[in-house]
This record gives structure tokens, sequence and C-alpha cells, in this order.
């Protein structure tokens, strides 16, 4: 029994410390390939973002356009382990969480005042030189809309 549980103790952590320390599959500057993209109605484009460590946690910037052409520009600080934390710069969330669920998926969910108002999947290619997010928000009708956008490593 002892031996049952030492090893399951173990197996345990050796998971947890796998989850911690894995690679971000997303990590290094992504350019919108807008060809490939599919945007939902009342939705923004992301242009570029920027995946990059920060001490033990990454960090998520976003310069693209809202759905009227203004510029944005938002920061996300965190780790990949599904928690919400905050986000500046945009008007439709205030926190975000991502969850590393494979080597190459990251699932998000955003959020504003508690309530979950997007949820969507980044999945980067084997090759690690394309990603797609798929997101689905509520726009400013209040109807959900889906959103494909493709990114190349640059």
């Amino acid at each position: 029994m002892k031996t049952k549980t030492i090893v399951s103790t173990l197996a345990l952590l050796v998971a947890a410390a796998a989850i911690t320390f894995a690679n971000n599959p997303t990590e290094g500057t992504w350019k919108l390939n807008e060809s490939k993209s599919k945007f939902g109605e009342g939705s923004g484009k992301t242009l570029m973002v920027v995946w990059e460590k920060a001490g033990d946690q990454d960090k998520c910037t976003v310069d693209g356009l809202d759905v009227a052409g203004k510029k944005t520009h938002t920061v996300w600080s965190g780790k990949l382990d599904g928690k919400d934390y905050p986000i500046t710069g945009d008007e439709t969330s205030d926190t975000r969480s991502f969850n590393l669920r494979s080597d190459n998926t990251i699932e998000m969910v955003s959020k504003k005042d508690g309530k979950t108002v997007g949820e969507g999947t980044i999945v980067v290619a084997a090759d690690g030189k394309t990603r797609t997010v798929t997101n689905t928000m509520t726009n400013a009708k209040g109807e959900k809309v889906t959103t494909v956008q493709a990114y190349d490593k640059s």
C-alpha cells in the first residue's frame, strides 16, 4: 500500500512538473495571414501577436484593429494553467485564461466582470511555422460569432 501511494504521488509530481515547464508552442512573433482567415461579423483583426517569457510567466502582446478600424494594443501576462489573469487594453474582456492542452494546442477563455464572453483554441502546426486561432465571441449585437485567424511565424 505504501509503495502504491509513493508511486502515485511521484507520478503526479512528474506530471505537474511537465505541465509547469512545458514549452509554449506559440512563443515568438506571429503575423496575420489575412487571405487564409475568416472574420465573424463585428470582429476586429489581430495583426501581430508576440509571445515571450516574462520571468516564470508567459507574456502575450497583441496589436490589431477593432471593428471600426481603430488600432488596438493588448497585453496579457500569466501562466498557461487555465487560471484567469488580467488583460489590459481590451474593451471586451478584463481577464483571460490560457490552458496548454497538448504540445501544439492551447485553449483560451475571455471574461468580462467574471462572465465568459469568448472562448477559443490556438493550434500550432507540427512544423511550428503556422498557427490557427479559432475564437467565438459575442459581438455588439449580442450574437455569437466565430472568427478563424491564420498566422505565419516571422
